[in-house]
């Protein structure tokens, strides 16, 4: 939240308006007024509020009556109830239908300021909380970048450079490299780190529905506008707003963003009232955006000014020094999320995991080592515990009738069948292996794997067709 808040006075009192206006616009917020809740609730279609002073008793639409249509078109609004004719019955039923709090009139200057301050603190805390949710149902949460390779001693030293500054960030890599992890790494070593930290998914999100998830809504301003909502810029304001795949954004989201950068403003579909914001870009992408830019699908202004600080990540195979620690790492954390007491990676295990190449990079890796901490039936990680994965074979008997096999071959027939598993969902099977969908469909032209034709008839593994 910025210092400056936009504050809707809900009053059929002229005098009782211009006192509210010009008490808090001295401490530097914008005030607008109505003069009944016929036109207070025209105004809050049309733009969103910080915080709402509402007179009870009043012509026509009642007080009472706006704070509940107030709260269901947006059950997130701060409400202050005002009356010059209070009592416990009214004030009681005001904060049932959700009113943070009720002040009787006559009031000093100095009361009004001071439930406005713990207001404007509690709308700081609502957003903070409406982002926790949304963090929690996306399943974010805190890690740690690890690597003692001289590559990611490089990405180290920048990441510790540039995350004191304010300047926007642009981090490329192959998927799974930890590029979210890497942003949040230069956000909690920022100014901004007690603020928040949000993240766009550029990947996910459908192009008509990206400007109301980046600026918000007001209620009705589309078909399933339900209630007002708020945008990520508003959620990640004094913080950091990372996007995710930015190389996905279409070309007329693109201009909406890079408009937004430049002003530091936004405005909610459906409302004409700009809202300042205060953030600090981080994007991320496993795109070539300077061949983006060439051939027409990016913008070259945007790819500037996102790029002031560009960030390589190394993919996995080029820095396999790091194989080890980050799979010792995945080990302890998945031995006490699984309650599981694994003691160790045994040497031909490990020496399978530093050989792999590993497409879908780190985040593969950890989805390896997390099975095979959960279907090992040993306190140690074998090789046998890995084949279910494609990273190594069963171990020679000793009669030595088993022949070894190369990790391609073995790979090849494990996406075959994970994918004869899924009935050829490619989803579900690159889910399942660890990897995204982009990386599996590659995986099956370089292997010739017709996915299709998988399922109840699905061939043997003898006729796939060799790499």
């Amino acid at each position: 939240m910025s210092s400056r808040a936009n504050i809707l006075v809900i009053d059929d009192e002229e005098s009782m308006r211009d006192s509210c206006q010009q008490v808090l616009c001295r401490d530097g917020n914008r005030v607008e007024v109505a003069e009944d809740g016929l036109m207070g609730l025209a105004m809050l279609k049309r733009e969103s509020f910080d915080l709402i002073i509402l007179d009870l008793k009043m012509p026509g639409l009642s007080g009472m009556e706006v704070l509940k249509k107030v709260k269901e078109d947006d059950p997130e609004a701060i409400v202050i109830v005002i009356t010059g004719y209070a009592t416990v019955e009214s004030a009681v039923e005001a904060m049932k239908r959700g009113a943070y709090d009720f002040i009787p009139k006559p009031f000093t200057p100095e009361s009004l300021r001071m439930i406005v301050k713990r207001a404007l603190e509690k709308r700081v805390l609502t957003l903070d909380n409406v982002l926790l949710r949304a963090e929690l149902k996306d399943g974010f949460g805190p890690e740690v970048v690890i690597g003692q390779s001289k590559l990611m001693k490089r990405v180290e030293d920048l990441v510790l450079k540039v995350g004191p500054t304010d300047t926007t960030v642009l981090i490329s890599g192959e998927s799974g490299t930890g590029k979210e992890l890497v942003a949040r790494a230069i956000h909690r070593h920022s100014s901004r780190k007690a603020k928040p930290f949000v993240v766009v998914d550029c990947g996910s999100l459908v192009e008509n529905l990206f400007e109301s998830e980046l600026f918000g809504h007001i209620k009705g301003s589309f078909t399933g506008a339900t209630a007002t909502k708020y945008g990520r810029f508003e959620l990640a304001n004094g913080g950091t707003l990372f996007f995710d795949e930015i190389g996905n954004i279409s070309i007329n989201v693109q201009a909406k963003l890079l408009r937004v950068l430049q002003e530091r403003e936004v405005t909610k579909v459906g409302s004409s009232q700009v809202i300042k914001v205060d953030v600090r870009i981080i994007a991320a992408t496993n795109k070539d955006l300077q061949k983006a830019v060439k051939e027409g699908t990016f913008r070259e202004d945007l790819f500037y000014r996102l790029s002031i600080v560009p960030i390589t990540l190394p993919p996995l195979r080029e820095r396999r020094d790091d194989i080890p620690l980050l799979a010792n790492h995945f080990l302890r954390k998945y031995n006490k999320k699984r309650k599981k007491n694994i003691r160790a990676i045994s040497d031909k295990a490990m020496k399978a995991l530093v050989e792999y190449d590993w497409p879908g990079n780190v985040r593969e890796l950890e989805n390896a080592v997390e099975r095979a901490v959960v279907l090992t039936e040993s306190d140690v990680i074998k090789p046998p515990d890995l084949f279910y994965y494609g990273l190594a074979v069963e171990e020679p008997s000793r009669s030595d009738t088993l022949k070894a096999q190369r990790l391609s071959d073995v790979e090849r027939k494990h996406i075959a069948k994970t994918l004869k598993m899924f009935n050829g969902h490619i989803g579900r099977t690159a889910d399942s292996l660890g990897i995204d969908r982009k990386t599996l469909r590659l995986k099956l032209r370089r292997y010739g794997i017709e996915h299709k034709c998988l399922g109840q008839n699905a061939p043997s593994l003898g006729r796939i067709a060799p790499q």
